[in-house]
């Protein structure tokens, strides 16, 4: 699918509850590291706007609803995200999300990818709440901004996303974060493991 097995390119996975800061920190490894942030709840949100899309209704009911879009589109559109941008170092933001994503993941796409580590950002979930209020009260223009919603994100984040994690964690190849700090604390821990894996 994407070149040879020597050029095959690197992913990060960046995972944690909404609120934890991951499109915060994401876009500081853009700015330091080089690597191009794919966030799969943007790749959906902006495929629920396209006129055409054969799945954009299916998408927006389970994002109002809080719930996990199918694996296929999911991987579907961060293969082409991909493919598009030419570039050979991803950070996935907000993917695998439950078992499934992971097991789809699997068939689809692990054999063309090199996935490097898995950034979990740990945050008390009464401080991610706190967060995605404010950024919905501030015009984020997110329709899962608002709190009927959140809390349905947040259930499904617990009982889905958190298996995930212990998953990588059993893997060795994830790095947890505290992430209740001020940003550029946070990003010190982040930066410190990624000058480990991305020496010149």
């Amino acid at each position: 699918m994407m070149g040879n097995s020597v050029m095959k390119p690197k992913v990060i996975f960046v995972l944690g509850a909404p609120g934890a800061g991951k499109g915060t920190q994401c876009s500081k490894i853009v700015s330091d590291f080089g690597y191009v942030h794919l966030s799969a709840g943007e790749l959906l949100r902006k495929e629920t706007t396209k006129p055409n899309s054969k799945h954009g209704e299916l998408i927006e009911n389970c994002l109002k609803d809080g719930k996990i879009v199918p694996v296929e589109i999911s991987c579907s559109l961060l293969k082409n995200a991909m493919l598009q941008s030419k570039k050979k170092k991803f950070l996935i933001d907000g993917f695998p999300r439950n078992e499934d994503n992971v097991e789809g993941w699997g068939k689809d796409v692990a054999d063309h990818v090199d996935l490097q580590f898995v950034l979990f950002f740990d945050c008390p979930l009464e401080e991610c709440i706190k967060r995605c209020l404010k950024r919905g009260a501030e015009g984020s223009g997110r329709t899962d901004d608002n709190e009927e919603t959140l809390k349905k994100r947040i259930e499904t984040y617990l009982s889905e996303t958190s298996p995930i994690i212990k998953y990588y964690n059993i893997l060795k190849i994830a790095y947890t974060i505290d992430a209740s700090k001020d940003p550029d604390e946070v990003y010190r821990d982040v930066k410190e493991i990624m000058i480990k894996y991305n020496r010149k």
